[in-house]
Protein backbone atom coordinates (compact mmCIF):
# COMPACT_ATOMS: atom_id res chain seq x y z
CA UNK A 1 0.00 0.00 0.00
CA UNK A 2 2.81 2.43 0.90
CA UNK A 3 4.56 1.76 -2.40
CA UNK A 4 1.38 2.56 -4.36
CA UNK A 5 0.88 5.84 -2.47
CA UNK A 6 4.44 6.91 -3.22
CA UNK A 7 4.14 5.91 -6.90
CA UNK A 8 1.31 7.95 -8.49
CA UNK A 9 0.53 7.72 -12.17
CA UNK A 10 2.05 9.98 -14.80
CA UNK A 11 -1.30 11.72 -15.32
CA UNK A 12 -1.52 12.53 -11.59
CA UNK A 13 2.05 13.86 -11.61
CA UNK A 14 1.26 16.09 -14.61
CA UNK A 15 -1.93 17.42 -12.99
CA UNK A 16 -0.12 18.07 -9.70
CA UNK A 17 2.70 19.93 -11.49
CA UNK A 18 0.26 22.15 -13.42
CA UNK A 19 -1.82 22.91 -10.30
CA UNK A 20 1.30 23.64 -8.24
CA UNK A 21 2.75 25.99 -10.85
CA UNK A 22 -0.55 27.87 -11.27
CA UNK A 23 -1.03 28.16 -7.49
CA UNK A 24 2.49 28.98 -6.30
CA UNK A 25 3.43 31.38 -9.11
CA UNK A 26 1.05 34.21 -8.02
CA UNK A 27 2.67 34.33 -4.55
CA UNK A 28 6.14 34.59 -6.05
CA UNK A 29 5.64 36.71 -9.17
CA UNK A 30 5.73 39.70 -9.54
CA UNK A 31 6.08 40.15 -5.74
CA UNK A 32 7.38 37.53 -3.37
CA UNK A 33 5.02 36.99 -0.46
CA UNK A 34 6.03 35.89 3.08
CA UNK A 35 7.29 32.36 3.49
CA UNK A 36 4.13 31.17 5.21
CA UNK A 37 2.03 32.34 2.23
CA UNK A 38 4.30 30.35 -0.09
CA UNK A 39 3.98 27.33 2.23
CA UNK A 40 0.16 27.61 2.22
CA UNK A 41 0.17 27.87 -1.59
CA UNK A 42 2.26 24.70 -1.73
CA UNK A 43 -0.16 22.93 0.63
CA UNK A 44 -3.01 24.05 -1.65
CA UNK A 45 -1.48 22.25 -4.62
CA UNK A 46 1.25 19.68 -4.00
CA UNK A 47 -0.95 17.16 -2.06
CA UNK A 48 -3.14 16.89 -5.17
CA UNK A 49 -0.54 14.34 -6.31
CA UNK A 50 -1.97 11.76 -3.84
CA UNK A 51 -5.65 12.66 -4.01
CA UNK A 52 -6.74 9.36 -5.65
CA UNK A 53 -5.23 7.27 -2.86
CA UNK A 54 -6.53 9.33 0.08
CA UNK A 55 -9.08 11.84 -1.14
CA UNK A 56 -10.50 12.87 2.25
CA UNK A 57 -7.15 13.58 4.00
CA UNK A 58 -5.77 15.29 0.90
CA UNK A 59 -8.97 17.29 0.49
CA UNK A 60 -8.81 18.35 4.14
CA UNK A 61 -5.21 19.56 3.81
CA UNK A 62 -5.84 21.40 0.53
CA UNK A 63 -9.10 22.89 1.80
CA UNK A 64 -7.67 24.11 5.11
CA UNK A 65 -4.65 25.67 3.39
CA UNK A 66 -6.96 27.39 0.87
CA UNK A 67 -9.22 28.73 3.63
CA UNK A 68 -6.30 30.08 5.68
CA UNK A 69 -4.73 31.80 2.69
CA UNK A 70 -8.09 33.26 1.65
CA UNK A 71 -8.58 34.72 5.15
CA UNK A 72 -5.05 36.14 5.30
CA UNK A 73 -4.82 37.27 1.66
CA UNK A 74 -6.01 40.87 2.23
CA UNK A 75 -3.38 41.40 4.93
CA UNK A 76 -0.52 40.43 2.62
CA UNK A 77 1.65 43.08 0.95
CA UNK A 78 0.72 43.69 -2.67
CA UNK A 79 -2.49 41.68 -2.15
CA UNK A 80 -3.92 43.13 -5.36
CA UNK A 81 -1.43 40.98 -7.30
CA UNK A 82 -3.05 37.83 -5.89
CA UNK A 83 -6.07 38.18 -8.16
CA UNK A 84 -4.72 35.21 -10.17
CA UNK A 85 -4.48 33.04 -7.05
CA UNK A 86 -7.40 30.66 -7.67
CA UNK A 87 -8.34 27.46 -5.76
CA UNK A 88 -7.24 25.02 -8.46
CA UNK A 89 -6.35 22.36 -5.89
CA UNK A 90 -9.81 22.55 -4.32
CA UNK A 91 -11.49 22.19 -7.71
CA UNK A 92 -9.37 19.16 -8.65
CA UNK A 93 -10.03 17.53 -5.27
CA UNK A 94 -13.74 18.29 -5.57
CA UNK A 95 -13.86 16.54 -8.94
CA UNK A 96 -11.96 13.52 -7.61
CA UNK A 97 -14.14 13.38 -4.49
CA UNK A 98 -17.34 13.40 -6.60
CA UNK A 99 -15.96 10.73 -8.93
CA UNK A 100 -14.78 8.40 -6.15
CA UNK A 101 -16.76 5.41 -4.85
CA UNK A 102 -17.29 6.26 -1.18
CA UNK A 103 -19.65 5.15 1.52
CA UNK A 104 -22.61 7.38 2.40
CA UNK A 105 -21.04 8.40 5.70
CA UNK A 106 -17.70 9.38 4.13
CA UNK A 107 -19.42 11.23 1.28
CA UNK A 108 -21.68 13.12 3.67
CA UNK A 109 -18.68 14.05 5.84
CA UNK A 110 -16.71 15.21 2.81
CA UNK A 111 -19.58 17.36 1.52
CA UNK A 112 -20.04 18.91 4.97
CA UNK A 113 -16.34 19.74 5.15
CA UNK A 114 -16.37 21.21 1.64
CA UNK A 115 -19.39 23.41 2.38
CA UNK A 116 -17.91 24.59 5.67
CA UNK A 117 -14.56 25.44 4.09
CA UNK A 118 -16.14 27.38 1.22
CA UNK A 119 -18.41 29.27 3.59
CA UNK A 120 -15.54 30.32 5.86
CA UNK A 121 -13.40 31.29 2.86
CA UNK A 122 -16.14 33.61 1.60
CA UNK A 123 -17.73 34.98 4.77
CA UNK A 124 -14.71 35.72 6.97
CA UNK A 125 -12.78 37.77 4.35
CA UNK A 126 -16.08 39.54 3.42
CA UNK A 127 -15.84 38.65 -0.26
CA UNK A 128 -18.09 40.42 -2.75
CA UNK A 129 -21.05 38.93 -4.59
CA UNK A 130 -19.06 38.31 -7.75
CA UNK A 131 -16.57 36.16 -5.86
CA UNK A 132 -19.45 34.22 -4.30
CA UNK A 133 -20.95 33.56 -7.73
CA UNK A 134 -17.66 32.59 -9.35
CA UNK A 135 -16.41 30.27 -6.60
CA UNK A 136 -19.73 28.50 -6.02
CA UNK A 137 -20.28 28.00 -9.76
CA UNK A 138 -16.78 26.55 -10.19
CA UNK A 139 -17.12 24.13 -7.27
CA UNK A 140 -20.62 22.98 -8.26
CA UNK A 141 -19.41 22.44 -11.84
CA UNK A 142 -16.39 20.43 -10.65
CA UNK A 143 -18.61 18.27 -8.44
CA UNK A 144 -21.15 17.74 -11.26
CA UNK A 145 -18.45 16.69 -13.72
CA UNK A 146 -17.02 14.24 -11.16
CA UNK A 147 -20.46 12.81 -10.35
CA UNK A 148 -21.08 12.33 -14.07
CA UNK A 149 -17.79 10.46 -14.42
CA UNK A 150 -18.76 8.22 -11.47
CA UNK A 151 -22.18 7.53 -13.02
CA UNK A 152 -20.60 6.60 -16.35
CA UNK A 153 -18.12 4.31 -14.62
CA UNK A 154 -20.94 2.68 -12.66
CA UNK A 155 -22.85 2.19 -15.91
CA UNK A 156 -19.84 0.53 -17.54
CA UNK A 157 -19.36 -1.70 -14.50
CA UNK A 158 -23.03 -2.65 -14.55
CA UNK A 159 -22.81 -3.44 -18.27
CA UNK A 160 -19.73 -5.63 -17.73
CA UNK A 161 -21.49 -7.40 -14.87
CA UNK A 162 -24.56 -7.96 -17.02
CA UNK A 163 -22.43 -9.36 -19.85
CA UNK A 164 -20.62 -11.65 -17.40
CA UNK A 165 -23.96 -12.84 -16.01
CA UNK A 166 -25.24 -13.51 -19.52
CA UNK A 167 -22.09 -15.51 -20.31
CA UNK A 168 -22.55 -17.51 -17.11
CA UNK A 169 -26.22 -18.15 -17.91
CA UNK A 170 -25.31 -19.27 -21.43
CA UNK A 171 -22.60 -21.56 -20.09
CA UNK A 172 -25.06 -23.00 -17.57
CA UNK A 173 -27.64 -23.51 -20.34
CA UNK A 174 -25.04 -25.29 -22.48
CA UNK A 175 -24.09 -27.49 -19.53
CA UNK A 176 -27.76 -28.33 -18.87
CA UNK A 177 -28.30 -29.12 -22.55
CA UNK A 178 -25.25 -31.38 -22.69
CA UNK A 179 -26.42 -33.14 -19.54
CA UNK A 180 -29.84 -33.65 -21.09
CA UNK A 181 -28.28 -34.99 -24.31
CA UNK A 182 -26.00 -37.35 -22.37
CA UNK A 183 -28.96 -38.58 -20.33
CA UNK A 184 -31.07 -39.16 -23.44
CA UNK A 185 -28.22 -40.98 -25.20
CA UNK A 186 -27.75 -43.18 -22.14
CA UNK A 187 -31.46 -44.04 -22.07
CA UNK A 188 -31.60 -44.77 -25.79
CA UNK A 189 -28.42 -46.80 -26.02
CA UNK A 190 -28.95 -48.85 -22.87
CA UNK A 191 -32.57 -49.63 -23.69
CA UNK A 192 -32.30 -50.35 -27.41
CA UNK A 193 -28.92 -52.05 -27.33
CA UNK A 194 -29.93 -54.04 -24.26
CA UNK A 195 -32.99 -55.35 -26.07
CA UNK A 196 -30.93 -56.17 -29.15
CA UNK A 197 -28.33 -58.06 -27.12
CA UNK A 198 -30.89 -60.14 -25.24
CA UNK A 199 -32.83 -60.97 -28.40
CA UNK A 200 -29.63 -61.78 -30.28
CA UNK A 201 -28.58 -64.14 -27.47
CA UNK A 202 -31.92 -65.95 -27.60
CA UNK A 203 -31.94 -65.99 -31.41
CA UNK A 204 -29.93 -69.23 -31.82
CA UNK A 205 -32.22 -71.04 -29.37
CA UNK A 206 -35.32 -69.85 -31.22
CA UNK A 207 -33.85 -70.83 -34.59
CA UNK A 208 -33.09 -74.31 -33.29
CA UNK A 209 -36.26 -74.98 -31.26
CA UNK A 210 -38.88 -72.70 -32.87
CA UNK A 211 -37.84 -71.89 -36.44
CA UNK A 212 -41.22 -70.38 -37.15
CA UNK A 213 -40.62 -67.67 -34.54
CA UNK A 214 -37.08 -66.81 -35.63
CA UNK A 215 -38.20 -64.21 -38.14
CA UNK A 216 -40.08 -62.28 -35.42
CA UNK A 217 -37.00 -62.26 -33.21
CA UNK A 218 -34.76 -60.84 -35.92
CA UNK A 219 -37.44 -58.32 -36.88
CA UNK A 220 -37.54 -57.19 -33.24
CA UNK A 221 -33.76 -56.73 -33.28
CA UNK A 222 -34.00 -54.67 -36.47
CA UNK A 223 -36.88 -52.58 -35.09
CA UNK A 224 -34.95 -51.80 -31.91
CA UNK A 225 -31.91 -50.80 -33.96
CA UNK A 226 -33.93 -48.57 -36.28
CA UNK A 227 -35.60 -46.87 -33.31
CA UNK A 228 -32.22 -46.27 -31.64
CA UNK A 229 -30.70 -44.89 -34.85
CA UNK A 230 -33.63 -42.49 -35.36
CA UNK A 231 -33.47 -41.09 -31.85
CA UNK A 232 -29.68 -40.84 -31.86
CA UNK A 233 -29.78 -38.88 -35.12
CA UNK A 234 -32.09 -36.33 -33.50
CA UNK A 235 -29.86 -35.98 -30.45
CA UNK A 236 -26.59 -35.83 -32.38
CA UNK A 237 -28.11 -33.27 -34.73
CA UNK A 238 -28.99 -31.09 -31.75
CA UNK A 239 -25.47 -31.57 -30.37
CA UNK A 240 -23.85 -30.51 -33.64
CA UNK A 241 -26.14 -27.48 -33.84
CA UNK A 242 -25.35 -26.41 -30.27
CA UNK A 243 -21.63 -26.41 -31.06
CA UNK A 244 -21.97 -24.00 -33.99
CA UNK A 245 -20.70 -20.62 -32.68
CA UNK A 246 -23.10 -17.78 -33.34
CA UNK A 247 -25.41 -20.05 -35.26
CA UNK A 248 -29.14 -20.47 -34.81
CA UNK A 249 -30.47 -22.49 -31.93
CA UNK A 250 -30.57 -26.18 -32.79
CA UNK A 251 -33.92 -27.52 -33.81
CA UNK A 252 -34.97 -30.36 -31.58
CA UNK A 253 -36.89 -33.15 -33.09
CA UNK A 254 -39.89 -34.51 -31.26
CA UNK A 255 -38.90 -36.80 -28.41
CA UNK A 256 -41.05 -39.73 -27.40
CA UNK A 257 -43.61 -39.28 -24.64
CA UNK A 258 -46.33 -41.41 -23.11
CA UNK A 259 -48.06 -41.63 -26.50
CA UNK A 260 -45.19 -43.98 -27.48
CA UNK A 261 -45.58 -46.11 -24.35
CA UNK A 262 -47.29 -49.01 -26.11
CA UNK A 263 -44.33 -49.48 -28.45
CA UNK A 264 -41.97 -49.38 -25.48
CA UNK A 265 -43.94 -52.09 -23.69
CA UNK A 266 -44.05 -54.20 -26.84
CA UNK A 267 -40.27 -54.05 -27.06
CA UNK A 268 -40.02 -55.26 -23.48
CA UNK A 269 -42.40 -58.11 -24.25
CA UNK A 270 -40.23 -59.12 -27.22
CA UNK A 271 -37.33 -59.31 -24.80
CA UNK A 272 -39.21 -61.98 -22.86
CA UNK A 273 -40.89 -59.98 -20.11
CA UNK A 274 -44.52 -60.42 -19.14
CA UNK A 275 -45.49 -56.74 -19.07
CA UNK A 276 -48.84 -55.41 -17.86
CA UNK A 277 -50.05 -51.82 -17.82
CA UNK A 278 -52.32 -50.35 -15.17
CA UNK A 279 -53.72 -46.88 -15.95
CA UNK A 280 -55.98 -45.16 -13.44
CA UNK A 281 -57.57 -41.74 -13.65
CA UNK A 282 -58.28 -39.55 -16.63
CA UNK A 283 -55.24 -39.04 -18.90
CA UNK A 284 -54.71 -35.52 -20.21
CA UNK A 285 -52.16 -33.44 -22.05
CA UNK A 286 -48.85 -33.10 -20.20
CA UNK A 287 -46.16 -30.42 -20.26
CA UNK A 288 -43.48 -31.56 -22.70
CA UNK A 289 -40.76 -31.95 -20.06
CA UNK A 290 -43.02 -34.05 -17.85
CA UNK A 291 -44.19 -36.16 -20.80
CA UNK A 292 -40.61 -36.91 -21.88
CA UNK A 293 -39.51 -37.54 -18.30
CA UNK A 294 -42.31 -40.04 -17.69
CA UNK A 295 -41.43 -41.97 -20.86
CA UNK A 296 -37.69 -41.99 -20.12
CA UNK A 297 -38.25 -43.14 -16.53
CA UNK A 298 -40.32 -46.10 -17.68
CA UNK A 299 -37.79 -46.84 -20.41
CA UNK A 300 -34.86 -46.80 -18.00
CA UNK A 301 -36.71 -48.86 -15.39
CA UNK A 302 -37.57 -51.52 -18.01
CA UNK A 303 -33.97 -51.50 -19.25
CA UNK A 304 -32.65 -52.07 -15.73
CA UNK A 305 -35.15 -54.88 -15.28
CA UNK A 306 -34.16 -56.58 -18.53
CA UNK A 307 -30.42 -56.26 -18.01
CA UNK A 308 -29.98 -56.74 -14.28
CA UNK A 309 -33.07 -57.93 -12.43
CA UNK A 310 -33.59 -61.37 -13.93
CA UNK A 311 -37.34 -60.73 -13.68
CA UNK A 312 -40.13 -62.47 -15.54
CA UNK A 313 -43.01 -60.04 -14.94
CA UNK A 314 -43.22 -56.27 -14.81
CA UNK A 315 -46.14 -54.03 -13.95
CA UNK A 316 -46.21 -50.45 -15.26
CA UNK A 317 -48.66 -48.20 -13.46
CA UNK A 318 -49.87 -44.69 -14.30
CA UNK A 319 -52.10 -42.93 -11.79
CA UNK A 320 -53.56 -39.60 -12.88
CA UNK A 321 -54.81 -37.22 -10.20
CA UNK A 322 -55.69 -33.55 -10.05
CA UNK A 323 -52.17 -32.13 -10.08
CA UNK A 324 -49.78 -35.10 -10.23
CA UNK A 325 -48.97 -38.14 -12.31
CA UNK A 326 -47.60 -41.14 -10.43
CA UNK A 327 -45.41 -43.45 -12.49
CA UNK A 328 -44.65 -46.85 -11.03
CA UNK A 329 -42.62 -49.73 -12.47
CA UNK A 330 -42.48 -52.89 -10.36
CA UNK A 331 -40.78 -56.20 -11.19
CA UNK A 332 -40.38 -59.58 -9.51
CA UNK A 333 -36.62 -59.88 -10.03
CA UNK A 334 -33.70 -59.94 -7.63
CA UNK A 335 -33.25 -56.15 -7.40
CA UNK A 336 -34.45 -56.07 -3.82
CA UNK A 337 -31.51 -58.10 -2.56
CA UNK A 338 -28.83 -55.59 -3.52
CA UNK A 339 -29.87 -52.05 -4.33
CA UNK A 340 -27.05 -50.13 -6.06
CA UNK A 341 -27.68 -46.74 -7.67
CA UNK A 342 -25.92 -46.48 -11.03
CA UNK A 343 -26.02 -43.94 -13.86
CA UNK A 344 -29.51 -44.99 -14.92
CA UNK A 345 -30.98 -44.54 -11.46
CA UNK A 346 -29.20 -41.19 -11.06
CA UNK A 347 -30.54 -40.06 -14.43
CA UNK A 348 -34.11 -40.94 -13.45
CA UNK A 349 -33.76 -39.04 -10.19
CA UNK A 350 -32.37 -35.97 -12.00
CA UNK A 351 -35.20 -36.01 -14.52
CA UNK A 352 -37.81 -36.08 -11.79
CA UNK A 353 -36.05 -33.37 -9.78
CA UNK A 354 -35.78 -31.14 -12.87
CA UNK A 355 -39.57 -31.36 -13.25
CA UNK A 356 -40.10 -30.50 -9.58
CA UNK A 357 -41.28 -33.99 -8.62
CA UNK A 358 -40.30 -36.75 -6.20
CA UNK A 359 -38.47 -39.98 -6.88
CA UNK A 360 -38.16 -43.15 -4.81
CA UNK A 361 -36.91 -46.71 -5.20
CA UNK A 362 -38.43 -49.36 -2.94
CA UNK A 363 -36.80 -52.78 -2.75
CA UNK A 364 -39.22 -55.64 -2.29
CA UNK A 365 -38.91 -59.32 -1.58
CA UNK A 366 -38.49 -60.12 -4.37
CA UNK A 367 -38.26 -57.34 -6.92
CA UNK A 368 -37.86 -53.61 -7.10
CA UNK A 369 -40.35 -50.76 -7.49
CA UNK A 370 -39.48 -47.43 -9.06
CA UNK A 371 -41.89 -44.63 -8.18
CA UNK A 372 -41.90 -41.11 -9.63
CA UNK A 373 -44.42 -38.38 -8.78
CA UNK A 374 -44.51 -35.68 -11.44
CA UNK A 375 -46.41 -32.36 -11.17
CA UNK A 376 -48.91 -31.76 -13.96
CA UNK A 377 -51.18 -29.09 -12.50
Amino acid sequence: MRASILSPSRADVAIAVVVTVMTVTPVLVPHRQPWWAVALAALMSVPVLWRRRAILPVGAVVGCATTLLAIAAKSLPHSGALVLLLPYGVLVCTYTFAAADLSRVRRAGGIAGLVAGVAVSLVVPHENLETYRYLLTAIVAAYAVGAGARARRAGRDAEREREARIREERAAAVARERTRIARDMHDIVTHSVGLMVIQAETGPLVVRDHPDKAEAVFEAIAAAGRDAIGQLRLILGALRGSEAPGGPAPARGPQPGLDALSGLLDNARRAGLDVSADVRGEPRRLPSDVDIAAYRIIQEALTNTIRHAGASTVRVGLRWSGDTLDVEVADDGRGGRELREGHGMIGMRERVTACGGRFAVRPGNPGLTVIATLPIG
